[in-house]
Order: C-alpha cells, then sequence, then structure tokens
C-alpha cells in the first residue's frame, strides 16, 4: 500500500498540505495526522518527519510538543481511549449498578476490539504493549479501572454487587476484561468471536453478583 506518511521525498508529495504558521495547528491535527500515519505504517515505521509533512509543520515544531514518535502514539491512545470510555458509558440511565457495569463494560470491550488504530499496534507492532502487560499500568489502563470503579460504587450502593474491597475488586475485573480485548483474535481461534465476547457478560455477571443468603 502507497502511504503519503511514508514518501521520501518531500517536493514529490502532490497532495502534502501547505505549512501552516506553528500557531494555527492544535495539538488535535498534529494527532490526527500521526494516526494516519501509524494506521499506514505501524507505529515503528513512521517518523516525525512523516507527521509534519503530513500535518504540513516543519519537524522543528512538531519536536517542540512531542519529543518522540513514542509520546505522539501515547498522547493519541489516551485521546482514543477517552473517547471510547465516553461511548460506552453513553445510554447506560437504567438498571442497577451490576447491570449497568456489565453492559458499559462489554460494549466498551467490543468498541476496542473494532477500535481501527489499537488493532493496527496489535497487528504490525504488538511488542510495544508488553511493558504494560508485565512491569506497569499504562494510563489507559488506570483509566479503564477508573471507569469499572464508578460503576463498582453504584452497584455496591443499591446492593446488586456484591460487597468486596472495591481497588481490588476493579483491579481483579480489568485483568480480566483486557485479555478480551487484547487476546481477542488468537483467542477467536476456532471459536465464534462474538460469542465469545458474549460469554464475558455472563462472567462478568456471576462475579459481581451478591451472595446468595443463607436459607
Amino acid at each position: 500500500m502507497t502511504s503519503q506518511c511514508h514518501s521520501t521525498r518531500e517536493e514529490s508529495a502532490p497532495d502534502r498540505p501547505a505549512r501552516q504558521a506553528a500557531n494555527r495547528v492544535g495539538d488535535a491535527e498534529l494527532l490526527h495526522a500521526a494516526r494516519e500515519c501509524v494506521l499506514a505504517n505501524g507505529v515503528r515505521r513512521t517518523t516525525l518527519t512523516e507527521i509534519a509533512r503530513r500535518a504540513g509543520v516543519s519537524r522543528m515544531t512538531l519536536y517542540r510538543r512531542f519529543p518522540d514518535v513514542d509520546s505522539l502514539v501515547t498522547a493519541l491512545m489516551t485521546v482514543e481511549f477517552g473517547e471510547i470510555l465516553q461511548l460506552a458509558d453513553a445510554g447506560q440511565p437504567t438498571g442497577n449498578g451490576r447491570q449497568r457495569l456489565v453492559s458499559a463494560t462489554v460494549h466498551g470491550v467490543r468498541l476496542l476490539q473494532a477500535a481501527p488504530l489499537l488493532q493496527r499496534v496489535l497487528e504490525t507492532d504488538a511488542e510495544l504493549l508488553l511493558p504494560y502487560l508485565v512491569e506497569r499500568l499504562g494510563s489507559t489502563q488506570l483509566a479503564a479501572e477508573g471507569f469499572i470503579r464508578e460503576y463498582l460504587a453504584r452497584g455496591h450502593e443499591d446492593g446488586s454487587i456484591r460487597p468486596a474491597d472495591p481497588a481490588v475488586q476493579a483491579r481483579a475485573l480489568l485483568l480480566l476484561v483486557q485479555s478480551f480485548v487484547i487476546s481477542a483474535h488468537p483467542a477467536a481461534d476456532g471459536v465464534d468471536p462474538a460469542a465469545l465476547t458474549d460469554e464475558l457478560t455472563h462472567l462478568l455477571d456471576g462475579a459481581l453478583g451478591p451472595e446468595p443468603a443463607d436459607a
């Protein structure tokens, strides 16, 4: 696939945008240019020079705001993940706390499984995610955990979620849910991917339900 973002001859790009004044280009435009380049080439093959060309700014202008491609991609993933959390949260006005948590979480997983940027990273540069699986939690994981904790609080209040330490409960749910995102492609080998994600609904509902009352 030929990409505007990967040309080595700047003067030959016929549809390259005219270079804009630095103070007229917002971060959103720079992130959009980075997104287009990553979707076309993956993270490892994207450079600041290519992103700057795509955004119509000088490399130095871009460098002053983002020192490297990793910082750009991190900012981009944070923004897109935040938008996905907002979408997952929308349309959950009814039901008890557990029902709303399960519905919003599974909806969020489906959105992430279909997110072009994340899927491109998993396809071409999955090793970039390894530190966040074996060394430390990243900002997007912590945002997801915060999202879960808000729903847990509602479920604890209305009694639809069994009492437990919310920090431990949220962390355990995060570990479960992220596997349905990161490992969705290989895990779907031999099974229906939609049915596999449907099963997450039952796992969450069963794990969070109140303990049965003593007879």
